[in-house]
């Protein structure tokens, strides 16, 4: 019998010695209602397209979040106060909040950049639904994030729905930006004028001594979780970049 002898080729791939490009920073951004309005009410449109400028700056090297709030235009529990139903007055709030992300977008893509509105409550003709692995895809491609409509649920503070969403998000730092203050103070120093500003702290020590850095809630949150947030004044030109970029001012506070 003839034996048949076959060559077999092996082709080796090649391997890919590519190195994986390193993770960004990526940040939660919090701004106030109180930032989109400039102390009014309403939206300020030089405020926020300044606001806007800043976190433009930042893009390219930095996965920027947002959770804003609706100060400006609702806060539920004053609403409630005046004998207004406590969730629809949140509610209310919610749909504030939506409207300052608009007002943000529009201004973000104005300076350049791309951004997605996510909403909490449904509204497909303005916002996208709120899906936290798209909010990272998103981020990833080098989008702005915007989160609108607080938790979608009522009695939940924008503090406590910006640490959720940085945890979902899996970002490294949450950061507050604050209107009238450039940090955490052991007093209000608008009344004590011997306050003292604080460059680290923890949130054991915010709990005990009831320094009100941001709600209870969002506090705790962040220490289980071992999230640190940076609170930083917007008064100052480039704070926000700055902070968006290093984190380097304003109050360290840490788990």
């Amino acid at each position: 019998m003839d034996t048949v002898e076959t060559d077999v080729q092996t082709t080796t791939l090649p391997i890919a010695d590519d190195p994986v490009p390193p993770r960004r920073r990526r940040v939660l951004l919090k701004l106030s209602g109180e930032v989109f309005g400039g102390g009014k009410l309403g939206v300020d449109p030089a405020t926020v397209q300044g606001v806007a400028r800043e976190i433009a700056s930042a893009v390219d090297d930095v996965e920027v979040a947002i959770v804003v709030g609706g100060g400006n235009f609702f806060r539920g529990a004053e609403l409630s106060q005046s004998g207004m139903d406590r969730s629809r007055a949140d509610y209310m709030g919610m749909l504030g909040t939506v409207m300052n992300c608009l007002a943000l977008q529009d201004f973000l893509e104005q300076a350049g950049v791309e951004t997605r509105v996510q909403s909490a409550i449904t509204m497909g003709q303005v916002a996208e639904a709120y899906i936290p692995r798209r909010a990272i895809r998103h981020m990833e491609k080098g989008r702005v994030v915007i989160f609108g409509a607080g938790a979608g649920l009522p009695y939940f503070s924008t503090d406590t729905v910006a640490v959720q969403r940085a945890l979902e998000v899996h970002a490294d730092v949450v950061l507050m930006a604050k209107s009238g203050v450039d940090g955490v103070y052991t007093a209000d120093p608008k009344k004590d004028p011997s306050a003292r500003k604080l460059e680290r702290l923890t949130y054991d020590e915010a709990l005990r001594r009831d320094i009100r850095v941001m709600d209870q809630t969002a506090m705790t949150m962040c220490k289980d979780n071992g999230l640190t947030m940076i609170v930083f004044g917007m008064q100052g030109e480039g704070n926000v970049t700055k902070a968006i970029l290093d984190g380097q001012l304003g109050t360290v506070v840490t788990p």
